[in-house]
């Protein structure tokens, strides 16, 4: 099947209210356990590669080019996006690759820094028919803007969708980047108000650390994108290790690689599922009449 637009997968998720769910991609064996969670239950998937896992790869094109035949060769309706990108030249190289969108982080800079270096990129991506996520934050990285007490303002994220034009925007609601317990309780309030507020959808960043049912409150309160990452991680090692230690001995990778495979393909399903299996929030309404008035 063709490469999806992420737009596309948002956009309904969104109509939906549903998740439209975000895993990283770390290397091929998790790239192909993602494919494969997709084509189990049918549910669109969006394929991440940050700018850790770029570096960590030593370039951009092998595990891109990996993941885009992958998501191209797939039944499931599959999009590529590029994660936490601080380098334009990396935009660049990625939109040139052929991924569909990309996530500008310039949060670490200065509100005005952020504004200009995000609106930059941001009609450079659309130029060539990109779709564009950005983040509003005071610093970034794991210890910043989704640190557990950070929240984002809803007038100021306006502000900042409008002045750089950006597609979705990822805020800040009580999830925290790499937690390995999943014990966050995230802002549904604020939630309600962002969603009511700015015309781009919201997207939930550290999602690894929020129960299955605190996600599906968020997504109903308002949230879209929902990216998982150290879950998915920690799912892959927790099987190597008991591979290995079931077999000291082992020496062939593909002997413990493939059973964590299955893993990750297995869990990222049924994250699926929990994502796009909608809750009723009875006072949703209230709290976004509450909000515009």
């Amino acid at each position: 099947m063709p490469l999806v637009p992420t737009a596309s997968i948002v956009d309904a998720a969104r109509e939906a209210r549903v998740g439209a769910a975000a895993f990283n991609v770390i290397h091929l064996e998790t790239a192909e356990a993602l494919v494969a969670a997709a084509e189990r239950t049918g549910i669109p998937l969006i394929l991440q590669i940050s700018e850790n896992c770029i570096h960590y790869h030593g370039s951009l094109l092998p595990l891109t080019r990996a993941t885009l035949a992958l998501a191209e060769g797939s039944t499931a309706r599959i999009a590529v996006h590029l994660d936490h990108i601080t380098d334009a030249e990396l935009v660049h190289q990625g939109i040139g690759a052929g991924v569909g969108s990309v996530m500008v982080d310039a949060s670490a800079l200065p509100y005005e820094q952020n504004v200009a270096t995000t609106a930059e990129l941001t009609a450079w991506c659309h130029e060539r028919g990109a779709y564009v996520e950005a983040e509003l934050g005071e610093v970034g990285g794991k210890d910043g803007v989704h640190a557990p007490g950070a929240r984002t303002d809803p007038t100021e994220a306006l502000a900042f969708v409008r002045a750089t034009r950006v597609d979705a925007l990822a805020v800040a609601v009580g999830s925290s980047h790499a937690m390995r317990e999943r014990t966050a309780e995230l802002d549904k309030e604020l939630i309600a108000a962002l969603r009511t507020t700015l015309p781009v959808p919201l997207v939930l960043h550290g999602s690894s650390g929020v129960p299955d049912d605190e996600l599906r409150r968020a997504i109903a309160a308002g949230m879209t994108k929902i990216n998982i990452s150290t879950h998915l991680v920690s799912v892959f090692t927790g099987s190597i290790r008991r591979t290995l230690d079931a077999d000291p001995a082992l020496v062939d990778s593909r002997k413990y690689l493939k059973p964590a495979r299955e893993a990750v393909a297995q869990e990222a399903a049924r994250l699926l599922e929990v994502l796009n299996t909608p809750v009723t929030v009875p006072d949703l309404r209230t709290a976004e009449a509450t909000v515009r008035g």
